[in-house]
């Protein structure tokens, strides 16, 4: 009982900062774009178009588009999926059951899990994407041995709408499946793609507007903009990662500085293999407090990039510059 406590509080607290640090705020609005105004790239940009690396002589004027805004959250509720065996091995059984728009933080897939392995199981969820994107989840669940539970994989509404992600073509995940007592891992599944009742028509679109600021090694890194309130923990740059590589990998930053001042992140985002993703490098009211640092001039910093199974460096990067208005 006090594991599957601490699981929920867990699960519960990502779900808080999640939705804090994306904000509902579609990538491409307004919101991210109109703050960012030249980026500087040492030499990590080997594809990019000039006028993404290069800062302009004189600054540029604001936007005058007039705001627009946030839209509402996606109404995914015509949006169907064929019950489905997900997982039938080594006496665990997961079956997908509908797909619902009426969960707290997010659309969730019903799924029925039965349990007939011999041993109270644990049921989690990792590595999911929606559309290509890479999208947090919510969901652990506690089966007893002869049991069965009816339960939800919990799709993070505020990451769907970061990533412009208005109807769920296409699911991917794996699970990752324990014993409830010990903790020891029963088994991991292989990726699991489940397809809706819209795969057959969507069009895939993926928004990589913005400056480029890192291309290299089958991977792209788009600076999207400035949001102010990127997050509880402070405000941050909204960046588009996209790995093309055959190897899920984590970028991380180092070196980070705001003004001049050395100002610690929060940032560390994982991407599988041929996957999107929408993040923000969150930077520390605290330390930005401590430095007097009211407005965003200058950022610097560098990535950090690594295999996610074995952290193996893939590179670090050189130095990023942003300059804002």
């Amino acid at each position: 009982m006090t594991k599957k406590l601490i699981t929920l509080l867990l699960a519960l607290l990502l779900a808080f900062s999640l939705t804090a640090c994306n904000g509902g705020i579609p990538a491409g609005s307004p919101e991210h774009t109109s703050a960012l105004m030249t980026a500087e790239v040492k030499s990590d940009v080997t594809q990019a178009p000039d006028d993404s690396v290069k800062p302009t002589a004189e600054p540029t004027e604001e936007p005058t588009a007039e705001p627009t805004e946030t839209p509402a959250a996606a109404d995914y509720s015509s949006i169907t999926v064929n019950e489905t065996v997900l997982v039938d091995k080594k006496g665990v059984k997961i079956s997908a059951k509908s797909l619902s728009n009426d969960g707290i933080f997010g659309p969730e897939l019903k799924l029925l899990i039965e349990n007939t392995s011999g041993k109270d199981l644990t049921v989690q969820c990792r590595n999911s994407s929606v559309n290509g994107y890479m999208i947090e989840t919510l969901m652990s669940v506690d089966v007893a041995n002869g049991k069965k539970a009816n339960d939800s994989l919990t799709f993070m509404r505020s990451e769907l709408l970061s990533c412009g992600i208005e109807a769920i073509a296409d699911m991917e995940f794996s699970f990752h499946i324990f014993g409830t007592d010990d903790w020891n891992t029963y088994f991991d599944t292989e990726k699991i793609q489940l397809k809706t009742s819209v795969a057959d028509t969507y069009m895939y679109e993926y928004d990589d507007s913005g400056k480029v600021i890192y291309d290299k090694n089958g991977i792209r890194i788009i600076a999207k903009g400035f949001s102010a309130d990127a997050s509880v923990l402070g405000p941050g740059v909204v960046v588009y990662i996209e790995n093309n590589t055959k190897k899920d990998i984590t970028v991380q930053t180092r070196d980070e500085s705001v003004n001049g001042f050395i100002v610690g992140t929060y940032f560390s985002c994982e991407v599988c293999a041929g996957k999107r993703a929408v993040d923000c490098i969150v930077f520390s009211s605290t330390e930005l407090d401590e430095n007097d640092i009211e407005n965003f001039e200058t950022v610097e910093f560098s990535f950090h990039i690594f295999k996610t199974a074995d952290w193996n460096t893939i590179d670090d990067s050189k130095p990023v510059v942003l300059n804002f208005n």
